[in-house]
């Protein structure tokens, strides 16, 4: 596996902190304190897009990293719109660099798949980016492990490899389990899943009334509202209430206990909103507590039929 370390050399964090919320629902000042948070919580790692709110997340992250760069892994993310094209690429990756002021990033993501495009185009794109030393992992987002493996073939022929994969992973999204992980820890490829807080669902705030992505966002309300998600969510409220711990703090840490080691990505508008989550990196689930947790939730089916040899 490729060790994902920041300039300095230091391995990265065991959290990752998402800056999709920077400049949208969380200010510039409340932006600023959350990152000042998450390195006070010893999370280095640092995930960003060149499309999250029309580029204010990238200028705001570029301007809180610059007094200890070398010591920030910093991820962004091109391609969620235009496609995998070489043009495009390099263009949103420009526009990234401008954002984020910065000449260089360690980790550049092509955000989703692209039917459209040639794997050779794309990832000799990406090649050349490292090679010129522009970045210095290349990470692929929302991709299936077939996906993966195909982009994988062409990227070793070109003398390069996938060092990082970015799926949607938590208690009530489990997918990713059945071909996604085996699949990185054969080829070595670290796993940054996003959303393991199931877009708050697992926090417990919709069942006491609370609004959020699920009541406003029509994506997460079909991604998330489903009768066993909540009935997920409640039964992780009540387990963690037992646990005198917050419910996020159980739903990261649960996350992050997966044998592949996986690097969660959390975030949130506020410093109070994050504190939950951060607190997961000071937990260690026992075993009969991580096994309490999976059964709360459906386990997805095996990728064989010959459910004899699962």
């Amino acid at each position: 596996m490729t060790e994902l370390i920041t300039r300095s050399g230091q391995p990265i964090s065991r959290l990752t902190f998402g800056a999709m919320q920077f400049g949208g629902t969380a200010e510039p000042t409340e932006s600023e304190a959350m990152f000042a948070a998450a390195c006070a919580h010893g999370i280095n790692h640092f995930d960003t897009a060149a499309a999250y709110t029309n580029g204010a997340s990238e200028t705001i992250l570029g301007q809180l990293i610059k007094a200890a760069r070398d010591d920030i892994y910093l991820a962004t993310k091109v391609g969620y719109i235009g496609g995998s094209g070489r043009q495009n690429i390099t263009q949103m990756f420009d526009t990234s660099r401008r954002q984020l002021n910065e000449d260089q990033v360690d980790l550049l993501y092509l955000h989703r798949f692209d039917d459209d495009t040639p794997l050779e185009e794309t990832f000799a794109t990406l090649a050349e980016l490292q090679s010129k030393g522009l970045i210095r992992h290349i990470g692929v987002s929302n991709f299936a492990a077939w996906q993966v493996m195909k982009a994988q073939a062409v990227a070793h022929s070109l003398g390069t490899n996938i060092d990082v994969i970015q799926p949607m992973y938590s208690l009530v999204k489990r997918q990713a389990e059945v071909e996604i992980f085996p699949m990185a820890r054969d080829q070595g490829i670290a796993i940054v899943p996003y959303s393991p807080l199931g877009g708050g669902l697992l926090t417990g705030k919709y069942a006491k009334g609370g609004t959020g992505r699920l009541t406003e966002d029509s994506r997460y309300k079909a991604r998330y509202d489903q009768r066993w998600m909540h009935d997920a969510a409640n039964g992780l409220a009540a387990l963690a209430a037992e646990q005198n711990v917050d419910p996020a703090t159980l739903a990261v840490a649960w996350a992050a206990a997966h044998p592949c080691l996986p690097h969660p990505i959390i975030s949130g508008r506020s410093v109070a909103q994050l504190e939950p989550s951060f607190a997961a990196a000071d937990l260690t689930l026992t075993s009969a507590l991580y096994a309490h947790i999976t059964r709360l939730s459906q386990s997805p089916a095996p990728a064989t039929d010959r459910l004899e040899e699962a």
